[in-house]
């Protein structure tokens, strides 16, 4: 990846205390112990795939590259830490200098992952590595999750348009935040301006049953916002019955009539009155769109349906059930040094339960069959086979503390799109299932 990222990073302030308190501790621990400073390898991942998801969707990387570039301690926040006895006087004068000057490498954002898939890799001393935990899984785990529903009902609204208009039932940078990954994962526009002035994402909008219910007749809405947007509008027709105002929006607007929007009601059957009506008063043209608390589940329902959109709202940005990827942040290796060239001894946490995890700094390819579909997701701490060498998945995120790979974020999006072709036919499938492809380990 390269060239610049066309988002507006306007106003960015620093990420540093978007972190736990422990992160610091550690490093106080860390610098009095003299260990601080050893050469160190953190991998995101996650032990599984959210229940239900036949695979993941990386989203968050071109925010975590913003939050790495951002995350510095000013005045204000070293005298906070400092009032708060969070962290001793010699700690604080480290944190007062940092900048992660680092490496990072990482799966390419719209990229899809597995079980054990080493999304992130961060490799520079332990402390400048580990204060960096904390915010670096609150983006991945939040936009993979938005993402990756975003993707399921792209995958089965089967090309129709989808709309994110889910910024009111979320936090308010939340929404920004989600606007952003579900379309990574394939809708095509957002309600949410500030996401269309932060990351370029096409907006749109027309009114809601108050702009109805605000004039004294639904014939008086129809024309105050056909007057003031055009014929081609969107007009909203189940305030009152629907039959009648959609044969009022044609009376007024013409055929020229852009599209209805219903947002209650029985979807399926209402669609097919409603384009039979419109067909009748020669509006053959107008398009139909359905809202009303859908999911990917209720997007499928509707394929036979004469639906040309989809607008989606809470379900998506609350992950449709899985608003977390449980993503965590691990040690791998480690060196007894600062010294970058000092070989690397793998460490990962050893137990009965399910939290082990696999130490080694690892590489990453997707094997695919004769057919040039995926068939398994292979990771390696030793020497990449020659067959799978040219089938690498991370890329060169963070080179020495500098951020050299942001790019548009359509680029990300088409990723995303070939990633899912690429896999097997059953990953589309919406109900409960194994991740679609396997992870070995070699």
């Amino acid at each position: 990846m390269n060239s610049a990222d066309l988002g507006r990073r306007v106003g960015v302030p620093s990420t540093a205390l978007f972190t736990d308190q422990y992160e610091l501790t550690m490093v106080q621990a860390a610098l009095k112990a003299g260990t601080a400073e050893r050469h160190s390898v953190f991998e995101a991942f996650t032990r599984r795939l959210p229940e239900g998801r036949r695979y993941g969707v990386v989203a968050g990387i071109g925010r975590v590259l913003d939050a790495v570039e951002n995350f510095h301690f000013d005045d204000e926040m070293l005298t906070f830490l400092r009032e708060q006895d969070v962290v001793d006087g010699p700690t604080l004068d480290w944190l007062a200098d940092y900048r992660f000057r680092g490496d990072i490498w990482g799966y390419p954002e719209g990229e899809v992952y597995f079980p054990g898939s080493p999304i992130l890799r961060v490799e520079g001393s332990f402390a400048e590595c580990v204060v960096l935990e904390t915010v670096i899984l609150s983006i991945l785990n939040h936009d993979s999750a938005i993402a990756a529903a975003a993707s399921r009902m792209s995958a089965a609204a089967g090309g129709r348009g989808l709309i994110e208009m889910g910024a009111r039932r979320t936090h308010e940078l939340s929404a920004v935040a989600s606007a952003r990954a579900a379309y990574i994962g394939g809708f095509d526009t957002t309600s949410d301006l500030a996401a269309g002035f932060r990351y370029n994402i096409p907006t749109v909008g027309t009114s809601a049953h108050a702009f109805t219910l605000l004039h004294d007749t639904e014939r008086d809405a129809f024309r105050a916002q056909v007057d003031s947007l055009g014929r081609g509008t969107t007009l909203l027709v189940d305030t009152y019955d629907v039959a009648e105002a959609v044969r009022t929006a044609v009376e007024i607007a013409g055929t020229e009539l852009g599209a209805v929007r219903i947002d209650s009601g029985d979807l399926l059957l209402v669609a097919h009155r409603v384009r039979q009506q419109l067909d009748e008063l020669g509006a053959t043209g107008t398009k139909i769109v359905v809202t009303s608390d859908l999911d990917e589940y209720a997007i499928a329902s509707l394929a036979a349906a004469p639906v040309d959109a989809y607008g989606v709202g809470t379900q998506l940005v609350t992950g449709s059930g899985q608003p977390t990827c449980s993503m965590v942040y691990k040690l791998v290796a480690r060196a007894g040094s600062a010294d970058p060239a000092e070989p690397l001894r793998a460490v990962a946490k050893k137990s009965l339960s399910s939290k082990s995890s696999v130490g080694g700094r690892k590489w990453a390819a997707r094997r695919l069959d004769e057919s040039g579909v995926a068939e398994a997701e292979v990771i390696g701490t030793g020497p990449v086979p020659a067959e799978l060498a040219e089938r690498q998945l991370l890329v060169e995120l963070v080179r020495g503390g500098e951020v050299i790979a942001r790019e548009p974020l359509d680029a990300a999006r088409e990723r995303h799109m070939a990633a899912r072709a690429g896999l097997p036919m059953s990953a589309m499938q919406l109900s409960r299932g194994e991740p679609v492809i396997p992870t070995e380990y070699i």
